[in-house]
């Protein structure tokens, strides 16, 4: 059996197809593949809740806030961005005349005011800034599983140390202090919110 899925749709994009599926009596969508981490959590808006109420598997992209489709090292929450610091010459923002990064990383101080104080907390739980952000955004309620990019063996050693670190509800509510629900430091979600070009 096969199923489908959606990539970065709104609420509104999911809940009419999941409309149009059962008027004309097709297959629906089963999950919705949005980016998610602790840099943009606008989706817990309107998206999570609804994928809540219609049963729809949220399957996040971009955990550790990397961009999407590049070959290249990444992770505005991997921890090897520092404020004050060049680039590191293999990361993905370092890649010039990228109209997507740019826009990600234009007003950097956010994203630094929001790492600097996760880092210490990520040390108080004996793990790294990235095991600390993927083991968040895998234990939200409405996440079905979290999609990691490692490209090199370390990256996916690091990656899965974050199945052992479990977050208090203080950890949380500190997480929640430094990273507000719904809020955001730069954008990665980027779904159409404006009308539908088609109408029913």
């Amino acid at each position: 059996m096969r199923y489908i899925g959606t990539s970065t749709f709104a609420a509104w994009q999911l809940v009419e197809a999941l409309w149009a599926a059962k008027e004309l009596g097709l297959n629906r969508f089963v999950c919705e593949q949005p980016p998610y981490n602790l840099l943009d959590r606008r989706i817990e808006r309107e998206l999570l809740p609804m994928a809540q109420t219609f049963g729809i598997g949220i399957i996040p992209w971009s955990p550790l806030a990397k961009l999407a489709r590049s070959a290249i090292a990444g992770g505005l929450l991997s921890g090897k961005y520092h404020r004050g610091d060049s680039t590191p010459a293999d990361a993905r923002y370092s890649t010039p005349d990228n109209p997507i990064m740019e826009r990600r990383v234009r007003n950097k101080e956010p994203i630094f005011d929001v790492v600097e104080q996760l880092q210490p907390l990520a040390e108080a739980n004996g793990c790294t800034l990235a095991q600390l952000a993927l083991a968040w955004c895998a234990g939200q309620p409405g996440v079905s599983s979290a999609i990691i990019g490692p490209r090199t063996m370390e990256q996916l050693e690091d990656n899965l140390g974050a199945l052992a670190v479990t977050l208090s509800d203080d950890d949380l509510a500190q997480i929640d202090a430094i990273s507000p629900p719904g809020q955001m430091a730069t954008p990665f979600y980027e779904a159409s919110f404006g009308p539908s070009q088609h109408r029913w």
